[in-house]
């Protein structure tokens, strides 16, 4: 898809299935997924709840520990990497969480929460430690005097403002945002995407920014990939996929953006029917319960993500030649 040498993560054939207690059935959270994140880019990562999307990025970082497939950062596969090597790595991944009253500790002055890293990683002496965590409270906005308070005296925008600072704090080279404003207002919401903007020029980082706000998705990434029940449907240049999106699951998803303006009216597409179990998905694609365009071919033919336009890939085997225009 990309270059190698302009290519810090190559995911290929990623697969993550949770077995199901008492049962020898597995939730097929992750299935067959491929594709690259490029040195510099923030590739958003959308998709409904439950289609597999967070579970990507924990397994970027084995997290999760991935059922199968290949991830390789700057061309070292990390499946299977021993534990060692794998904490060696991780000071170049980082991840920023959804919830910033779950992800801090509440027993810990921020201090220790921003300094816990540089200390599992032996970097710096405890005075050259403090002066980090100074820096990098106000590298994101806050006052480097709050140091010695804990989570609990913040709101949850200053927690989260917290928690990008503890993602900074080993100077990684890639960070997953798994969801990282959607817990906070929209207000909040925009200062946060700001800063991650901000932080990413200053520091040369490379976002995989998982989200189900597609504004906000639009807003801060270069490309999108758009996943459904553990697959990727669809990705692509930003401007593009939003402009033209080819996929049908795509489609309805843009076409549920509220517009800011109560004059214009977008064209709803409406999908019938619930998401099927990821214990059981359906035969070929798995959008076919629900497709507007499917077919009894769709049931047989599991569609690959295929290149339709230069740099625009789509999995459904009825895109050829489907006419799509800007989303109204």
């Amino acid at each position: 898809m990309q270059t190698e040498t302009s290519t810090l993560l190559s995911v290929r054939h990623l697969v993550k299935h949770f077995p199901v207690e008492g049962s020898d059935d597995v939730v097929q959270a992750v299935d067959d997924v491929s594709f690259d994140i490029i040195a510099g880019e923030t590739l958003g990562l959308v998709g409904e709840s439950g289609c597999g999307k967070s579970t990507v990025g924990r397994c970027l970082l084995r997290l999760h520990e991935p059922t199968s497939g290949e991830v390789l950062f700057e061309g070292t596969d990390i499946v299977g990497l021993p534990n060692n090597e794998m904490q060696a790595l991780r000071r170049q991944m980082q991840i920023i969480f959804q919830d910033p009253y779950a992800s801090l500790n509440p027993r810990l002055r921020i201090r220790s929460i921003i300094s816990e890293p540089l200390k599992i990683h032996r970097i710096g002496t405890k005075a050259e430690q403090n002066e980090r965590v100074a820096d990098l409270l106000q590298k994101v906005g806050l006052d480097p005097n709050y140091a010695d308070r804990y989570p609990h005296e913040f709101s949850g925008g200053q927690r989260q403002r917290i928690g990008i600072a503890r993602a900074l704090a080993l100077n990684p080279k890639l960070i997953i945002c798994d969801e990282p404003v959607s817990a906070l207002d929209v207000s909040v919401q925009a200062q946060v995407v700001n800063l991650l903007q901000d932080i990413q020029e200053e520091f040369g980082l490379t976002y995989l920014f998982i989200s189900h706000g597609l504004a906000v998705v639009e807003h801060i990434s270069n490309r999108v990939a758009v996943m459904y029940l553990g697959k990727l449907v669809e990705i692509c240049d930003a401007v593009e996929l939003y402009e033209r999106p080819l996929h049908p699951y795509t489609q309805a998803l843009l076409s549920a953006i509220p517009v800011p303006d109560p004059k214009h009216k977008r064209d709803r597409i409406v999908l019938t029917g619930d998401v099927p179990t990821p214990i059981n998905p359906p035969s070929g694609c798995r959008f076919r319960t629900r497709c507007p365009l499917a077919t009894d071919e769709c049931a047989a033919v599991v569609p690959e993500l295929r290149e339709i336009r230069p740099g625009h890939f789509a999995a459904c085997i009825k895109v050829d030649g489907y006419e799509t225009s800007k989303t109204n």
